[in-house]
């Protein structure tokens, strides 16, 4: 059984290299443009803050949740970014928005059955899914706002849970776009920071393999496979990682080889 302790503990240090990636941030450079079409580095945050805000109502309030799905899902389809925009919130202030709502959504998830499930946009999630998801974005937002900033973040061992759900995210990646799943899986093997090796559906031929950090890189859309140092072996397997997608919502467009 997951430890949603434990997990909640690598939301907390996900969310502080974030932080202390954009606490020093001049008023300008919170302005930059990040390589998310349109998306400062103010609204990367915000958007952040925005659904841990939404996530905090579906996990204690469902019902009240469902009303903001009904009222909100449009708006969430045609502009995410403007959602958090409303506010008027500055660089700083939306990063006080972001570390308060935080903080409460990890103090929230931390007792929960990892099983108990959680109304969300799509379908209802299992607790600890919910907040391996939250762990996702942080990361990957992160991830943009580093490439924005010219700098890296750390690559540790929380990347495992992205991977297993960018592996377990498979068939949805086929749905969202209509396509047919194919029958066979792929083979996921991948490679820590410290060496540690993990594999994911041992008995199938294709397989993607490499470092853990690449591989996350794919399924969040912020890497093009062909920019990373994965190995990608079968027709299937290069199918999947051309159109990955861990997260919610519509089709996302990915982001281009640098060649």
């Amino acid at each position: 059984m997951t430890d949603m302790a434990a997990l909640a503990d690598d939301v907390a240090a996900e969310s502080a290299e974030l932080v202390s990636l954009v606490e020093p941030l001049s008023a300008g450079d919170w302005d930059r443009m990040t390589p998310a079409e349109g998306w400062t580095i103010t609204d990367q945050i915000g958007h952040l803050a925005y659904f841990d805000e939404q996530a905090v109502l579906a996990a204690t309030d469902p019902a009240a949740f469902a009303d903001h799905v009904n009222e909100a899902v449009l708006a969430v389809v045609e502009d995410v970014a403007e959602l958090h925009r409303e506010r008027g919130l500055d660089g700083p202030a939306t990063l006080e928005w972001f570390r308060g709502v935080r903080r409460r959504l990890v103090e929230t998830m931390r007792g929960f059955d990892p099983d108990q499930r959680i109304p969300w946009y799509g379908p209802p999630m299992r607790a600890s899914s919910f907040l391996v998801a939250r762990l996702m974005e942080t990361w990957a937002h992160g991830t943009d706002v580093a490439d924005a900033l010219g700098a890296s973040l750390p690559v540790t061992n929380r990347l495992f849970h992205i991977a297993d759900l960018g592996v377990r995210t498979f068939s949805w990646s086929f749905n969202n776009r209509q396509l047919a799943v194919p029958e066979e899986r792929v083979r996921v093997e991948l490679v820590g920071p410290d060496g540690e090796r993990r594999v994911w559906n041992e008995q199938w031929s294709q397989s993607v393999t490499g470092p853990v950090e690449d591989f996350c890189l794919v399924v969040t859309q912020r890497r093009h496979v062909d920019d990373t140092r994965l190995e990608v072996d079968g027709e299937v397997a290069r199918r999947w990682m051309e159109i990955a997608q861990v997260f919610a919502g519509p089709p996302g467009p990915g982001r281009p080889p640098s060649s």
